[in-house]
């Protein structure tokens, strides 16, 4: 059989760095155990874990500190406010370097390190005193545990899946988000019996607890590193895998890439604002501050069922048709929020909103390993990542100002909705890249699936 020098460019390009080229099957580094059965889906289940552990730096469990600690350290709301702003903006500078060094040094040893900062931000918040101090909370617990731990563990689970990437991302995102959702109303009622200082204290232990277990005894890098390969069992005739990717400069001239990431940053835009300002917002339309509140029941519900429908979607549709109904379904929640009203109003608005937030999310997770490969994955996913952290943070400030200015949420909302609508159409515009994956002798057959391509549908 003949050589192919272009061929085995491709090939040499595919295998990571010290890596060995498969022939017959990936070779298992010495000591690897082999487990009964095929370990990613252990890996969704693990990786579910460790994104209910990101909830301390989720906007919604922080929120429950906000008042008791504005009353002991004796600063203002615009002061608390202004010093989430910074924290959240700096972490999410950090998710490029973070995403370098997943790919660098693998699931198993970053998460490791994350989750022993993140546990140590969350034990120094209990003792801060001041402004700063707490400012440097904040960048540490937006940094390790919303942008860099949840950005670990979806990109743990998208190396081990390939045709069954959407689905696996579904779950193991659906199940994070029961964790984080339930932690406001845990937190509630420890502050109210040990105070807010305790509080923090305790999370970081559980961080601890949680998530080094997760990474030093359950998590792999990736298939071969225990002689499989992903989606488990290959298919009759299907080859051997070989991981392959663009680097995050190659994906970056990608016009899809830039879509994709604009639609994870103007939901993440949005979706905090509202619910920043949740019981203001819906108080002008005639709810209590207890129906506001219970609002996030739906929207919850909601973002859990669209978190497994879009990963379900996203192994069989296209994603430019997906990313322009996710954005059609935001702008229609930011409307529906100008003239909702008291009961099954509210009921609906809920679940418009939750619904684009879950949706956008395990989108953005499934569709740029499917069409930039996962050698560079984390590089490319911390880049926009960091985009979508620091647009979470302007959210809230712009809609406040607009409400300072008229008295009213109404023009924030109706204004708001030239983004989402302008994602959507460029989404319907912008085709997605045709990739140079790995072909010969080398290549996987779940590289690309049987039928029609996406990019041809």
């Amino acid at each position: 059989m003949t050589s192919c020098p272009e061929l085995s460019t491709i090939a040499d390009k595919a295998i990571p760095p010290g890596g060995d080229r498969p022939l017959t099957a990936p070779r298992r580094p010495p000591g690897a155990r082999t487990p009964d059965g095929f370990y990613g889906w252990r890996i969704v289940a693990l990786s579910a874990v460790a994104l209910a552990a990101t909830a301390p730096g989720q906007t919604a469990a922080v929120s429950a500190f906000i008042d008791p600690m504005i009353g002991d350290l004796g600063i203002s709301r615009s002061q608390i406010s202004t010093s989430y702003l910074l924290g959240t903006l700096l972490g999410a500078a950090a998710m490029p370097t973070v995403g370098r060094t997943l790919d660098r040094h693998g699931v198993r040893r970053t998460m490791a390190v994350i989750g022993a900062a993140f546990g140590t931000v969350l034990l120094a918040l209990s003792a801060v005193s001041g402004l700063v101090g707490l400012t440097a909370g904040f960048i540490g617990i937006r940094m390790f545990g919303q942008g860099a731990l949840g950005l670990t563990a979806t990109t743990a689970t998208a190396l081990w899946f390939t045709r069954r990437r959407g689905t696996a991302l579904g779950l193991a995102s659906a199940f994070g988000a029961v964790g984080i959702s339930l932690a406001p109303v845990l937190l509630e009622r420890l502050i109210a019996e040990h105070g807010w200082r305790t509080a923090w204290a305790v999370e970081g232990a559980i961080v601890w607890a949680v998530v080094l277990p997760v990474a030093l005894i359950g998590m792999r890098d990736r298939p071969a590193q225990l002689g499989q390969q992903p989606d488990g069992r290959p298919r009759p005739g299907q080859e051997p895998h070989v991981d392959w990717g663009m680097t995050r400069a190659e994906a970056m001239r990608s016009a899809f890439f830039w879509v994709v990431t604009a639609g994870v940053a103007v939901s993440g835009l949005l979706s905090t604002a509202v619910a920043f300002h949740q019981i203001s917002l819906l108080g002008e339309h005639g709810l209590s501050p207890t129906e506001a509140a219970t609002n996030f029941l739906p929207q919850t519900a909601a973002a859990l069922a669209a978190t497994l429908v879009t990963g379900a979607l996203v192994d069989r549709v296209s994603p430019r048709w997906l990313t322009s109904a996710n954005m059609l379904v935001l702008a229609a929640a930011l409307g529906w929020g100008a003239v909702v009203s008291p009961g099954w109003s509210a009921v609906g608005f809920g679940v418009a909103l939750g619904a684009a937030g879950g949706s956008i999310r395990s989108l953005e997770a499934a569709t740029f390993p499917r069409f930039y490969g996962t050698l560079h994955l984390g590089a490319i996913r911390g880049f926009a990542m960091a985009i979508g952290v620091a647009s979470t943070a302007f959210g809230p400030l712009a809609f406040a100002l607009v409400h300072d200015a008229t008295g009213s949420y109404t023009p924030a909302l109706i204004g708001a909705t030239a983004l989402p609508l302008a994602v959507a159409v460029a989404a319907a515009l912008v085709h997605p890249p045709h990739t140079a994956r790995p072909a010969g002798p080398h290549a996987t057959a779940a590289a690309t699936p049987p039928g029609p391509s996406l990019e041809e549908r």
